[in-house]
């Protein structure tokens, strides 16, 4: 199983030893057909409008809208699949919605059918302001979406990254081995 992180700003590094350490083979990716070859994607938390400018600047923004397989976007990463940015994901985001950088915090987080908490790290997170009809909400935050499903795509307002929770990501990871099995 191949997985790239789009390595143009952002938590890439994160990512990649995450699921490194869960037997994935990463590629980072700076180049529109390094998206060929891979099973998944991962777009890391960032700047999202660094990180969409950059996309632009090197032809990943049309590149990253052909991609079929699954996709777990970060919280910078969920405001570029939504439908203000690529359009991927029927989801209305609002940027830094949590605060600036002196509100970022933690929280623990319900996950559907779980006992154990997950810890979320919010960092200048952005808030869910609509989430279309086809998005599952898989956890919340004060009753509001912060992890979210629809079909392919996995997003978190949070940097899931930044703990030893593993849980997303194996999450992920199971959603690209079903995808891999189906296309096969």
């Amino acid at each position: 199983m191949t997985i790239g992180v789009l390595a143009l700003q952002g938590n890439f590094r994160e990512h990649t030893a995450m699921l490194r350490r869960l037997g994935a083979d990463v590629v980072e990716v700076r180049k529109a057909d390094q998206l060929e070859s891979l099973d998944g994607l991962v777009i890391p938390g960032g700047e999202s409008t660094a990180i969409t400018r950059l996309m632009r600047l090197y032809g990943l923004e049309e590149a990253i809208q052909r991609f079929r397989a699954p996709i777990l976007g970060t919280c910078a990463g969920m405001i570029v699949l939504g439908r203000d940015q690529l359009g991927l994901l029927d989801v209305a985001v609002r940027r830094n919605a949590y605060g600036r950088q002196v509100a970022s915090f933690e929280a623990d987080l319900g996950l559907e059918g779980d006992a154990v908490p997950l810890r979320g790290v919010f960092i200048r997170a952005p808030r869910v302001a609509d989430v279309g009809p086809d998005v599952e909400v898989l956890a919340e935050l004060d009753g509001e979406p912060v992890l979210l499903r629809q079909g392919r795509l996995i997003v978190s307002a949070f940097h899931p990254e930044l703990t030893e929770d593993t849980r997303v990501h194996e999450q992920f990871l199971e959603l690209v081995r079903e995808e891999t099995h189906v296309r096969a």
